[in-house]
Parts: structure tokens; C-alpha cells; sequence
């Protein structure tokens, strides 16, 4: 699936993306780290891999989403 980051803390490595109809939804440290990334910007696309959507999603995976 993809997003678009939202919020990013480099000092806890967490933050939120927002799916293409508007939701927020956050994304821990660990989910940061399975991607690989050392950084993320505000407005950049993403790709998410998503848990649980019965309590609202759990995102397990955020990278960027290349082309």
C-alpha cells in the first residue's frame, strides 16, 4: 500500500504517513527499521505494509516507494 510521511521524530525513529484519503495513521520505531531508511521527509511516498485493520491498522513496514 502506499502513503504519504506525514510526521517523522529522528530521535524516536516514529511518526505517522497519511493514506491516500486523507487518515493518519503512526508508525513505531520498529516498523521504521524494518524498512531500512535512515531518514524520512515529510511529503515523501511511501510504501506500507499493513497489520490488523478490524482495530485500525498497524503498519509493520514503511520504505520508499520507488517507481
Amino acid at each position: 500500500m502506499q502513503a504519504t510521511a506525514y510526521t517523522y521524530d529522528a530521535d524516536t525513529r516514529s511518526g505517522s504517513v497519511l493514506l491516500d484519503d486523507g487518515t493518519p495513521v503512526p508508525f513505531d520505531a520498529e516498523a521504521f527499521d524494518a524498512g531500512g531508511l535512515r531518514l524520512l521527509r515529510p511529503g515523501q511516498r511511501v510504501r506500507i505494509e499493513v497489520e490488523g485493520a478490524e482495530d485500525g491498522p498497524h503498519i509493520t513496514l514503511v520504505t520508499l516507494q520507488t517507481f
